[in-house]
Formats: structure tokens, sequence, C-alpha cells
């Protein structure tokens, strides 16, 4: 066929170029939104100057068409309307989206709407809202406000709980500018790359989020190689002290030692030391493999270990109980003797019920506090057996908890939810 003998396409393509369109743009916005050049006469003309009517420039509604041909099809876009009317609420002018619209990418102005939403959920205020934008337009412009979501998961597969992430980014603001969100993330996968453990990865995170994000790393090989150490030594290094990894690891810093500092040989030899005590055999991939496990420095891990000693259990039992269960030990003494004073004085169990489940002692203590409060409001109803075991009620699933402990009495669900909202 001829172009000539297409009159609606023909009419559809001059109300474009009398427009101002770029007719190199045209033929973009036919494989895009080929729907567009069979309106009728009239239609297609009403159509850019609603977008005017929303208080854009002329050559904005040129930028946005032309890049996003899609926004001529049906109605006005809503959720471009409602992007503008917040930017609009921020003080940024309507026509500021000209200078950052390319027709080379694909817009979501649904996910940039989300975003800004989720900004103001975490507690951005208007002001930081609007410098952020300014200051870093890529955030919402490419991806639609992809990165956000990028940085989210992340932080979500580090183990952290929704509403930490949002305490994350209220306290630090600068964690979704461009260079800010990279180096954080380079440091979580210079951190996986060494094998450190995500639990402590995610407490790293969480407590030198800003110190995370202002340097950036050289690769793992380039840091063991500077320093002379594996893999597993370098990851030891950084779990006793996180703030070597800027020391160490930034590439801005001024040429790093070459050999790790004393220092941090004697807190290996220290712990080392102690792993031997417990019976670990030096060299050994068991001890390769505790010495992952357990952290700490040596003299920490002693006060820990002694604590449970000066509770009343027996060392030679207090061994077979950290070498069954290591993560007993990555508590503070604080927190074993917490957990120690609740089983004997709150749930009247005896010292000994550890011995037989020592992993009482690695359970968060609102856990151990909700199943236990449940479990006693049964006994009290003479629902529930008078001494069940420790890891009878502690072990098992949040489902199957439900199902035998809650379940069980009519008022049982309406006093579960009563305790969580007391406890948790």
């Amino acid at each position: 066929m001829f172009l000539r003998d297409d009159q609606v396409l023909l009419d559809n393509f001059h109300v474009l170029c009398d427009y101002g369109i770029p007719r190199s743009k045209i033929g973009k916005m036919y494989k895009e939104a080929r729907e567009i050049f069979g309106y009728d006469f009239g239609v297609m003309s009403s159509k850019l100057q609603a977008y005017e009517n929303l208080g854009l420039s002329k050559p904005t509604v040129i930028k946005l068409v032309s890049s996003c041909p899609l926004l001529l099809i049906g109605g006005l876009n809503c959720e471009l309307v409602e992007v503008l009317q917040k930017l609009k609420a921020l003080g940024i002018g309507n026509d500021w989206i000209r200078g950052y619209v390319t027709g080379d990418s694909m817009y979501n102005w649904g996910r940039m709407l989300d975003t800004m939403n989720f900004l103001e959920k975490v507690g951005y205020s208007e002001e930081k809202m609007c410098s952020l934008f300014k200051a870093n337009p890529a955030l919402l412009f490419e991806g639609s406000g992809k990165r956000v979501y990028i940085l989210f998961g992340r932080l979500l597969k580090l183990g952290l709980k929704t509403n930490e992430v949002y305490c994350l980014f209220k306290q630090n603001p600068q964690i979704l500018s461009s260079k800010y969100s990279r180096n954080l993330l380079q440091a979580v996968d210079f951190l996986l790359e060494i094998g450190m453990w995500i639990e402590d990865i995610a407490d790293i995170v969480i407590n030198h989020t800003e110190f995370l994000g202002s340097c950036t790393l050289k690769r793992p090989r380039s840091v063991c190689k500077d320093l002379k150490v594996e893999k597993d030594g370098l990851c030891e290094i950084i779990k006793e002290d996180p703030l070597k990894l800027l020391r160490l690891a930034s590439k801005s810093k001024n040429k790093i030692s070459e050999k790790v500092p004393c220092t941090d040989l004697s807190k290996h030899r220290e712990k080392t030391s102690f792993l031997l005590r417990l019976g670990y055999i030096e060299n050994s991939d068991e001890m390769t493999k505790a010495l992952k496990l357990f952290r700490g420095r040596g003299d920490q891990l002693q006060e820990r270990f002694d604590s449970l000693v000066q509770a009343g259990l027996d060392y030679n039992i207090v061994i077979n109980i950290v070498r069954q269960a290591p993560t007993v030990l990555n508590q503070s003494k604080d927190v074993i003797e917490k957990k120690i004073d609740c089983l004997k004085n709150c749930l009247g169990y005896p010292l000994e019920s550890v011995v037989a489940f020592p992993a009482y002692l690695c359970y968060d203590l609102g856990r151990i506090n909700l199943r236990f409060s449940m479990y006693a409001w049964l006994r009290e109803r003479g629902v529930a057996k008078p001494t069940l075991s420790l890891s009878t009620l502690l072990a098992c699933s949040d489902a199957r908890f439900v199902r035998y402990f809650v379940d069980v009495h009519p008022e049982g669900p309406v006093m579960w939810e009563s305790l969580k909202n007391q406890l948790i």
C-alpha cells in the first residue's frame, strides 16, 4: 500500500508534526502505540491539549508523548497526573521532568508513584524528598524508581524486618543517593564473597550503614592479597571490628599495611586458645568451622562460658552444650543470664533442662515468653500436660504451635492474639 491510501494515518501524522513532535520520533511512536494513528479527526489534538491543561508546557508535552506514546491511548494517564501532583506539592514544577525523560527508556508511572509513597511512609519530609529528587533525579527516572525496590529487597534478604528497613531509610536519608546505595550494596556483596554469615552482615549493615555507604571498596581478592590472608581470615578480622573494613578495603585511603596488625593476630590466637580448651583439635576442619561459628574475642567467649558455669552447670556439661549449640556463646553475658533467670524464676524449669535442649539459650526471649505464657494459660484450664519439655514448646513451627497449643481451646485464638499484642 501507499501511505496516501491511509488518509487517517496521514492526518494523525500531520497533527503530531504540526504540534512539534520531531519526525525522527514518529516511527518509534508508531511501533509502540500504533492505534493512536487511527484516531478520528480532532481526537489527537484534544489529547495533546488535555496534557497542556494539566499545567504542562508544550515542549514538556512533546517530550513526554514522544518518549511515552502510550500516554496518548485512552484518557489522561491517572498515575502520571498523581506523580505531577505529588511533585508540585514538593515544590517541583511540572516542567521539571522534561529535562530527565528520554526516548531511550520505558517509564512506569505507577512505580514512580509507589516510590514516592514509600519514601513518605519511611519518614522523608517534603523538604528532604524535594532535595533528594533535585539532587538525584535518576532515582525516579532510571528504572522508574527501581533502585529503591532493589535496595529494599536486598536488605530484606539479609533478614532485616520491614520496620528495621524503614528505620534505616529514615535515619540515613542519603541511603538512596546513587553513590551511597551503590557503595552499600557493593559492601554487602564484598562480605558475602568472603563467606560472612547473613546474620553477621545484617548486624554490620544496621550498625554501620553510614560508613558502608561512604566508601568504595576494592575486590576481596585484592584485599586478601595485600594482607596475605585467606578470605576466612579477612572475615574474622572484619567481624571483630567492622570499621577495619574501611581501613583495609577502601580504595580512597592511602596504601594499606601489607600485614595484618599484631592486635588482630593476637585476637585470633586468643580465640583459638579458647577453642582448644573446649577440646577442638588445632588446624582441624572442625576448628576451622568453629572459628567461623563462634563470634567475639577469646576473652568475651570465655566470659560467656564462665557465666554458664557460675549459673550452676558443671564445667564439662557446659563444654557439651556449647559444642552442640555454638551460637549460645554468640550472645552477650547479660542476655545469657537473662535467659537462665527466665528459665528458673519465670518458667519454673530446673537449670538442668538446658542440658537436654541447649538450643533454648539460642531462642529469642520474645518467642520464649510468648509461647510459655500461652502454655501456662492452657495449663490453668487443664487443657495442656503439666510438664512439657522445652523443645516441645519452642522447636516446633509457628503453624504447629498454633494447631496444638492455641486452637485446642475455644478461647485460645483470642488469648494468643492478646498475648502477642502484649509481649511482642
